[in-house]
């Protein structure tokens, strides 16, 4: 994560979560996130999978020059609208964060780098429920504000670990494989499920 509002919003999100796989909706403070709250928007799963978004930051919205509440998420993407759907399905069906780059396009101005960030919440118990997230960009032209952009498309995408190590596991020291004389026990690997995907 190369963003500072992206590293805060996954920090705050993962110390929510605790050994849960996401947090619920109704423990998100906003007062908490208020230095990174203008790249941060939520989007609800609905029915009809256009993934309304519930909320919307000051400076998201400044990107299409409007208020986005309300509006499809999906309707921000051009021809990626369909890998978005699947990416943020992968979000709930998995429980898994997602960091993913993101670049503007509007004609006769220089595409902007961003950096988006997906994580799942749950709502009333239902895990399919919310989507939180930040657009974050190290460098905002002039224009942003002034000219809506026409579209966002996917450059990178990746999806975090959710893995922690249990804290009561002792660290394994290095070893040769050898038989320790003291213990006479032979160092065994141990597999830790979760990891990298």
């Amino acid at each position: 994560m190369r963003q500072q509002a992206t590293r805060e919003l996954y920090s705050y999100w993962n110390g929510l979560r605790r050994q849960r796989a996401a947090p619920d909706r109704a423990e998100i403070d906003p007062a908490v996130i208020r230095s990174v709250l203008s790249d941060t928007f939520m989007i609800e799963a609905d029915r009809d999978g256009l993934f309304p978004l519930r909320l919307s930051g000051a400076r998201v919205n400044a990107l299409w020059a409007r208020d986005l509440k309300g509006r499809s998420f999906l309707d921000l993407w051009g021809e990626d609208r369909a890998n978005i759907a699947a990416v943020l399905l992968t979000v709930m069906d998995g429980a898994c964060p997602i960091v993913a780059g993101a670049q503007t396009r509007l004609s006769g101005r220089a595409p902007v780098d961003f950096e988006l960030l997906l994580l799942p919440l749950r709502h009333h118990g239902r895990t399919h429920a919310r989507v939180l997230g930040s657009l974050a960009s190290t460098n905002l032209p002039e224009w942003v504000g002034l000219l809506p952009i026409e579209r966002l498309e996917l450059r990178s995408l990746r999806i975090l670990s959710n893995a922690r190590p249990p804290s009561d596991l002792p660290l394994m020291p290095r070893s040769t494989g050898a038989i320790d004389r003291r213990t006479n026990v032979r160092p065994q690997f141990r597999l830790i499920k979760g990891g990298l995907a």
